[in-house]
């Protein structure tokens, strides 16, 4: 039998490392900024076009590289920073692998020119699909400047599954954002499509993260600080106040890379217990100086995911750090913490934080329900025929099943008027009597499959449903979310908003569809649902789908909200109105019915 393993050619070996370390254009900016990092640049400029699928240009005046480097840096496991292997436990540089520079190449069309200080003239190289194509002198200044063209010019699978350009123009932001934020002392600027998104002056921490997000979160920022001859743990946290209800300005880093921990985001989240509401998430960027020895960031190609030597120790060190922030800098300074109990000084905490928000008691018709013309619903129980075949019986109902023979049993002509008014439960659900026993509606899941079908329908541009803002209001979002808003506006604006473009990253909010969750202000509400858009695009092949979805969700009234008979017959009407009444869009049951059988099971079991 002939031997039939054999080695890969490099080429080829090159492609499958860039397919762990090449996801998108994100990864390639990530690798390329860490690079200018760990070559003390102190001044970086980005260039990127249509979201880095064309272009992503780096240009850095770090120490650069002499005429040998850069032919080696593109070398597979060729790599300054590494020369043992005991190096691996002690790594303090951002790059080390070596897998970088060869993977980008095997995968784009990449020209580089580098210049060291001792050098009088520098090097450039042209490379394609890991072929060199030419390398030669040139007049240059100190430093590197990379292009790095046609990603994935010779993968055209890989090409052809990278999602928009504002979703990857969302990624290289998010990148851009983790590495500016870890080296606030580094100058950048960052240009797309030639348009300038950020210029970033060298300063502080907190002037950095002013400088990102916006000039309001000045006022929003706590000083941690905490340091013992084991670990140090410095950065912000926010006030609690300044909590959202997405995940947004959240950031860990480990001897200035950042990581991805939920068990790290646990520990924080769990030190503004009781100051926050459950599904809020506070805004925080901390920093953690360790011995490198006592991590391991050699566990996953993108470097992102690390292992502790001593996970539960650093758990309630954040967790002490941010606790204790808070309480420094939001509570009257007269308290001494060192002599009140930790049960005392969590009820101080609550005690003088107020939230606002919360207690929603807009009514339905206030949200876009009885506002709308009332829908023909005098046969809507017809829409039950068929049912066996769309309910499920996988849901773990024990106690009380859900009827699959609703078919010609709903029938509320027959019945009494005085019987077939509704109740609400709770606040949340909605109760009412149906021929064959009850029917049970959980209204917030009712009220989102409403307004999901009237936005697929672009029904909400009626100016009945348009909440005219009294006072425009000018928002500036930062340059990710600024651009699919833009994407987005014609869309956004036939389902009842008015919303203009002001130019840069600015817009002008004329108008909100009734019911818009603006709690915590028109800006995060929008930041909000364009979240919730980008979190569903991986699972939605169709942009009106996802958005309208996605503002559904957000302008839906929530549990919680009281609402009056005429109210929930409104929202009984419109929702067996619908075309598909039985989930709502995020997937939950808008109703349940329980069989009269079952009931009286229940009392004679």
């Amino acid at each position: 039998m002939s031997d039939i393993i054999k080695l890969l050619p490099d080429s080829i070996a090159n492609q499958i490392a860039a397919g762990e370390v090449i996801q998108r254009p994100a990864s390639v900016l990530k690798e390329l900024l860490e690079n200018s990092i760990d070559a003390q640049a102190t001044e970086i400029s980005i260039m990127i076009k249509d979201a880095g699928k064309t272009l992503i240009q780096i240009i850095d005046n770090g120490k650069g590289m002499s005429e040998t480097d850069a032919r080696m840096c593109f070398e597979r496991h060729a790599t300054s920073k590494i020369k043992s292997a005991a190096d691996l436990f002690k790594i303090n540089t951002m790059g080390f692998r070596g897998e970088a520079m060869a993977s980008i190449a095997s995968i784009a069309h990449v020209e580089m020119i580098s210049k060291t200080a001792i050098n009088e003239l520098g090097t450039k190289i042209v490379i394609k699909g890991s072929k060199v194509e030419k390398q030669e002198s040139c007049s240059a200044n100190q430093g590197t400047n990379i292009q790095v063209k046609n990603l994935f010019f010779n993968v055209p699978a890989r090409r052809k599954f990278l999602k928009s350009d504002p979703t990857e123009l969302k990624h290289l932001n998010d990148e851009f954002i983790r590495i500016a934020l870890a080296h606030p002392e580094i100058q950048f600027y960052f240009y797309h499509n030639e348009v300038e998104q950020y210029h970033l002056v060298s300063g502080n921490l907190r002037q950095r993260i002013v400088s990102i997000f916006g000039k309001t979160y000045n006022e929003k920022l706590v000083p941690v600080e905490e340091a013992t001859d084991w670990i140090v743990i410095d950065g912000y946290a926010g006030k609690p106040e300044a909590s959202k209800r997405t995940k947004g300005e959240q950031f860990i880093f480990v001897n200035k890379r950042f990581i991805k921990s939920n068990y790290l985001n646990h520990a924080i989240k769990s030190a503004y217990e009781e100051l926050i509401p459950k599904d809020n998430y506070p805004l925080f960027v901390l920093f953690i100086k360790l011995d490198p020895e006592k991590i391991d960031i050699n566990v996953h190609p993108t470097k992102q995911e690390i292992k502790f030597e001593e996970e539960r120790l650093i758990y309630n060190y954040i967790k002490v750090a941010v606790r204790h922030a808070i309480g420094r800098y939001t509570l009257t300074p007269v308290i001494d913490f060192e002599e009140i109990p930790q049960s005392t000084f969590e009820r101080n905490i609550a005690s003088s934080n107020t939230f606002s928000g919360f207690d929603q008691k807009q009514s339905f018709s206030s949200l876009g329900g009885s506002k709308v013309a009332k829908p023909d619903a005098s046969n809507w129980q017809s829409v039950y025929d068929g049912l066996q075949n769309n309910s499920s019986q996988s849901d773990g109902e024990e106690a009380i099943t859900i009827s699959s023979k609703m078919s010609g049993d709903l029938d509320f002509d027959e019945m009494s008027e005085s019987k077939k008014k509704p109740s609400q439960i709770q606040k949340s659900y909605i109760l009412s009597q149906i021929k064959s026993g009850l029917i049970i509606i959980d209204q917030q899941a009712a009220h989102e499959r409403i307004l999901f079908e009237k936005n697929l329908n672009l029904s909400n541009s009626s100016s009945e449903n348009v909440q005219q803002q009294l006072f425009s209001e000018t928002i500036e979002l930062d340059s990710a979310n600024a651009e699919i808003l833009k994407s987005l506006l014609e869309q956004i604006n036939a389902m009842g908003f008015g919303i203009e473009d002001f130019g840069g990253n600015s817009f002008i909010v004329r108008s909100l569809p009734h019911g818009f969750d603006v709690s915590q202000g028109v800006k995060q509400s929008l930041e909000s649902m364009i979240q919730m858009y980008l979190e569903d695009m991986d699972f939605s092949d169709v942009m009106e789908e996802n958005l309208s979805r996605s503002i559904a969700i957000k302008t839906s009234l929530k549990r919680g909200t009281s609402l009056g008979l005429e109210e929930m017959q409104d929202l009984i009407d419109q929702l067996f109105a619908c075309q598909s009444p039985y989930r709502s869009p995020s997937g939950r049951k808008c109703f349940i019915t329980i069989e009269l059988d079952d009931i009286k099971k229940r009392f004679t079991d």
